[in-house]
C-alpha cells in the first residue's frame, strides 16, 4: 500500500466519523425539540395560555429546518465517501488525497434549496418535529373553535 493509500484510508475514515458525528448532532436537535416543544405544550396547558401552543409550535419547526439544514450538511460529504469507494473498486483510476473541501462546497452549493427542501420531507428528519408542528398548530386552532362554539 502507497503513502497516497494511506493518507485516502486516513482520509475516509474521517469523513465516515464525520458523518457520524453529524447522526450524533440530529439526536440532540430532536431532544431539544421535543423538551422544549413538549414544556411549551404543558405550560399551554396548566396556564391555560393555548397562545403558547404557537410558540411550541414555531420552536418546533425552526428545530426542523435546522435538523434538515444539518443533514444537508452531512450529504454533502457523500460525494467524497463515494469517490474514495470507487477508486477503492476500481472505478477510477486516480484519485487525489485531501480533497474534501473541494468536493463538499460543490456539492452543498449545487441545487441547496431543493435539497433542502427535500431534506425535510426524510421520515428520519421530520419525525418528531411535524407532529408536534401538526400539534400545535392543531391544538392552538381546536381551542379557538372551540372556545367559539361554546361562547
Amino acid at each position: 500500500m502507497s503513502g497516497q493509500d494511506d493518507l485516502l484510508k486516513e482520509e475516509y475514515f474521517h469523513l465516515q466519523d464525520t458523518v457520524e458525528d453529524f447522526d450524533q448532532k440530529a439526536l440532540t436537535i430532536k431532544a431539544w425539540s421535543v423538551t422544549l416543544s413538549m414544556a411549551g405544550f404543558g405550560v399551554a396547558f396548566t396556564k391555560s395560555a393555548p397562545s403558547i401552543l404557537l410558540l411550541a409550535a414555531l420552536a418546533s419547526l425552526l428545530f426542523w429546518v435546522t435538523e434538515a439544514l444539518w443533514k444537508s450538511f452531512q450529504r454533502a460529504y457523500y460525494s467524497r465517501i463515494d469517490e474514495i469507494e470507487h477508486f477503492y473498486a476500481g472505478k477510477l483510476d486516480t484519485i487525489k488525497p485531501f480533497q474534501i473541501h473541494t468536493r463538499w462546497s460543490p456539492t452543498w452549493l449545487k441545487h441547496r434549496w431543493r435539497k433542502l427542501w427535500r431534506t425535510l420531507w426524510y421520515p428520519h428528519v421530520w419525525l418528531p418535529h411535524l407532529f408536534v408542528v401538526l400539534g400545535g398548530f392543531g391544538i392552538r386552532v381546536a381551542n379557538r373553535w372551540w372556545h367559539q362554539f361554546i361562547h
